[in-house]
């Protein structure tokens, strides 16, 4: 099989797997992307995530991340929630990516899935899947697999769909045909999300502040107090933000997901102020047991409510 065919086949794969668009790309180093991913990391803009300056090396390069590695696939899954609460309810906001099942439970299942269907119908192809955890720059791969550009709030822009995706990537060891990259940034004069942002984490050239940023201080933040100085610029958000997706004209072509277990549960939705407020660490841990809130933990889900609520 060519590699043109074995490409067909693994987009189809990929569409029967339930993954929204898929885009590959040769296995070759970043070299661009490590100056800026160097560069940020010298000003600080990770804060307390110490992680994203380990295994530098393993981020830029996939052949040291998969030896023998030649093609690199993009996978996207839509997370868009079909139910959104009615806005003006005075309760915590939490990012909608968290709605559901936690997504790197769902996708690693696909992952697997998706490579046992590529060996069943190619052959002998050795790799390995990846879900936000470990050093791959996804959203570079993104790119360079056509599937979109970054925007300047730092997201994956796709244009006939918007930024509500997952990322996930597969290494492979087999050489495939190869999609253009999107050379054109669709961004242009527009300002919104650096405008809307309450915390000024949005800079300028596609420059995001990770150590600003509402999502790193109730998530990343860990076993520390939020600084005062932040304190009345939350907008509300308990856990992670989308202002900067919310504002972007894009998502205005977002459609809701077809994937189930991204379902919101149902306390997402109907909890009051009053019901976050009175959750108990029994009840968070079994309400939220497949929620990536649980990611914060229930010490942290009350730091952050009490944040914004003595704001």
């Amino acid at each position: 099989m060519n590699t043109f065919g074995n490409s067909h086949i693994i987009k189809q794969i990929a569409t029967q797997s339930g993954f929204d668009y898929c885009g590959i790309a040769r296995a070759l180093p970043l070299d661009e992307d490590a100056r800026r991913l160097e560069t940020w990391l010298n000003k600080g803009y990770n804060g307390n995530m110490q992680y994203m300056e380990n295994h530098f090396e393993l981020r830029i390069n996939p052949q040291k991340l998969v030896p023998g590695a030649k093609s690199v696939i993009t996978l996207l899954l839509n997370y868009y929630p079909a139910d959104i609460p009615t806005a003006g309810r005075d309760v915590p906001k939490i990012s909608k990516y968290a709605w559901g099942n936690d997504y790197h439970e769902v996708i690693k299942a696909k992952l697997r899935s998706f490579i046992e269907e590529i060996k069943l119908r190619i052959g002998d192809v050795h790799g390995r899947g990846f879900v936000d955890s470990a050093p791959v720059l996804e959203r570079a791969w993104a790119q360079r697999s056509g599937l979109g550009w970054i925007g300047k709030n730092g997201n994956l822009i796709n244009k006939q769909s918007g930024s509500f995706f997952f990322i996930a990537t597969l290494i492979v060891d087999i050489e495939l045909e190869y999609d253009d990259p999107l050379a054109k940034d669709f961004c242009g004069t527009c300002t919104k999300c650096i405008d809307a942002c309450p915390t000024n984490a949005i800079l300028d050239n596609r420059v995001v502040d990770g150590s600003k940023c509402i999502s790193y201080y109730t998530i990343e933040l860990k076993d520390a107090l939020i600084p005062d100085n932040m304190k009345g610029k939350f907008d509300n958000w308990m856990f992670g933000c989308d202002v900067c997706q919310d504002v972007c004209p894009w998502n205005r072509f977002s459609s809701p997901t077809t994937e189930t277990r991204f379902t919101p549960i149902p306390e997402i939705l109907d909890f009051t102020k009053e019901n976050w407020e009175e959750l108990t660490e029994e009840s968070f841990k079994k309400i939220f047991r497949h929620s990536p809130l649980k990611r914060s933990k229930f010490q942290g889900i009350k730091r952050n409510l009490k944040f914004i609520t003595k704001a």
